[in-house]
């Protein structure tokens, strides 16, 4: 029998046929399926899907970690996919993905942790919620539909999945309307991790199901949460805490050339005006996902900080006297995220060590270098100190929104 011809059966036939009857008392129900197997028709059967979803129904597909119920934002399905879980319209359901780009249109700011994590996480079983700035808030109110703002933004954040399964990717790419996804099981019932188990569940309270065999993981995805306060997790999943916080830590590098006096001071002042902005120790700083490092372009380690340097922080009420200088080299380039130097030169040279680093590396001062205060009276690193720290708080301000 043919994928994606739609009949009732009379007696048992094989699990190739797309219309399974369930018997409940004296009532015959149907569900149409459609097998996704890699075979040629794959596309016209997710096309189908699409279509279907766009028209307001709901359509059963698999993830790589349960099966999801796909709908269209717009108030009747909405509202018969609500009867279907049994929830209340104030749910907040989660926005489904097809490509890991298209969360910009939702979410246009995200801080350098958040970005970082989304590199490495997706696609893939996380969700994640985003706390999304005011402004940029006002500005999508103006330009969604209503249905769409009210469903997918509560209390100022957004729930964005995107899932790491082609007939899924498929699906949501050719969706012409934004589609959430609720895992496809009645209210207080396990998530159902194959076809059949959708069936049995949900029987014809659904229009569809693409059968993509079964899930991956066989558990849900992780939840977690990305605001000002970092990066916190709501429920673990596929990934653990500790995993999903060590693809999101961020590195941050200050270079210049023996690293006493400029990269260590930019080193020390980040580090105290990151602590105030994440409302944290600097001791914290870590556990809070970020690490702050500095390096000299002069092949020259353990060699303390100058002394018009450490003056200059204390200040400011920063402590550096703990600091010792280290070599650039071509590990601390590749592992960090973000590379600020004091000068040309110093970009230069960090280039040569990875031509990859050209994204990530700029001066700290936007187009302006800091001169070298080496060998200069105290004033002269007490203005450095001011043209670093600066640089830094604007820097902060791109980094952690």
């Amino acid at each position: 029998m043919q994928a994606g011809r739609h009949r009732k059966r009379e007696e048992p036939t094989s699990r190739l046929a797309i219309c399974v009857v369930l018997l409940y008392g004296h009532r015959t129900m149907t569900v149409e399926i459609e097998t996704i197997n890699g075979s040629e028709g794959d596309i016209e059967r997710i096309e189908k899907a699409a279509r279907l979803i766009e028209a307001g129904g709901l359509v059963a597909f698999p993830t790589e970690t349960v099966y999801g119920i796909a709908c269209g934002v717009s108030r009747d399905a909405l509202a018969r996919l609500n009867d279907v879980k049994g929830r209340t319209p104030e749910k907040h359901y989660t926005l489904h993905i097809g490509q890991v780009d298209t969360y910009r249109a939702y979410v246009p700011k995200v801080s350098l942790q958040t970005e970082k994590l989304l590199r490495r996480a997706w696609p893939g079983p996380l969700t994640l919620v985003f706390d999304v700035d005011p402004i940029s808030l006002a500005t999508i109110k103006q330009q969604v539909d209503s249905d769409v703002f009210s469903t997918l933004y509560k209390n100022g954040s957004i729930g964005i999945r995107c899932p790491d399964h082609v007939a899924a990717s498929m699906l949501l790419r050719l969706t012409r309307c934004p589609v959430v996804a609720p895992s496809a099981n009645l209210t207080g019932q396990e998530p159902a991790t194959t076809a059949d188990k959708v069936v049995a569940q949900l029987g014809d309270k659904i229009d569809l199901v693409l059968d993509g065999g079964p899930c991956k993981y066989g558990t849900s995805s992780t939840v977690a949460r990305a605001g000002v306060e970092g990066l916190r997790i709501m429920r673990e999943g596929v990934y653990s805490a500790d995993a999903l916080k060590g693809m999101a830590k961020v590195t941050i590098l200050f270079v210049c050339t023996g690293n006493t006096c400029r990269s260590a001071m930019a080193e020390g002042l980040f580090r105290t005006h990151l602590a105030k902005k994440l409302g944290c120790s600097i001791d914290d700083l870590e556990a809070m996902g970020y690490k702050i490092v500095s390096a000299g372009t002069m092949n020259v380690a353990g060699a303390p900080a100058s002394k018009g340097a450490v003056e200059a922080c204390r200040l400011k009420g920063t402590d550096i006297g703990h600091h010792l200088s280290q070599p650039l080299t071509p590990s601390l380039v590749d592992e960090s995220d973000r590379i600020f130097c004091m000068t040309l030169t110093h970009c230069q040279q960090v280039l040569d060590l990875s031509s990859e680093a050209s994204r990530k590396c700029s001066l700290l001062a936007q187009d302006v270098e800091i001169p070298d205060p080496i060998g200069q009276p105290q004033e002269f690193f007490n203005r450095c100190a001011d043209i670093i720290e600066t640089a830094v708080k604007a820097r902060i301000g791109e980094i952690v929104l």
